[in-house]
């Protein structure tokens, strides 16, 4: 099973441009897990916001509604700008958790602005975490996304 590539919102890409979304370090960036049945999968969403996602992973089995916050960073290397998180880990504890998407979004934003998804499994399937064992979204080493 392997994670499919960050795919960057549309509205993120429009919102970086017009300097309305901070991915510095002084912004909360947080990782959501979402069912197979959400919109979360959409780069097209008519408003990129998390308010407008449907069907998040219940707040349940060692998953808290909202996500995890993930350290970020924004660095520059010969002119190649990267946004990175950290990794980010949920353990299953009282029964399984189960999940298609994980989405980072900026929870200090007002809107609480969408940055980007990737599906959990490029089959695609859902990713199920049985109680006791631990699902980590581990960033690739070379970030989320880079603007070169």
């Amino acid at each position: 099973m392997a994670a499919g590539a960050w795919v960057v919102y549309n509205e993120a890409k429009l919102a970086l441009g017009k300097k309305l979304l901070n991915l510095s370090a002084t912004d909360s960036i947080k990782m959501a897990l979402f069912l197979s049945t959400s919109n979360a999968g959409s780069a097209a969403l008519a408003t990129a916001q998390y308010a407008t996602l449907t069907n998040q992973h219940a707040n349940a089995n060692g998953y808290t509604t909202g996500g995890v916050v993930c350290a970020q960073t924004f660095t520059d290397a010969a002119g190649t700008e990267t946004f990175d998180v950290a990794d980010a880990t949920w353990t299953a504890a009282g029964g399984s958790m189960v999940a298609r998407f994980a989405v980072l979004y900026d929870d200090t934003a007002a809107n609480k602005d969408l940055i980007a998804y990737c599906l959990l499994d490029s089959a695609p399937a859902d990713v199920t975490v049985t109680t006791g064992n631990s699902l980590t979204i581990q960033i690739n080493a070379a970030g989320v996304f880079s603007l070169t």
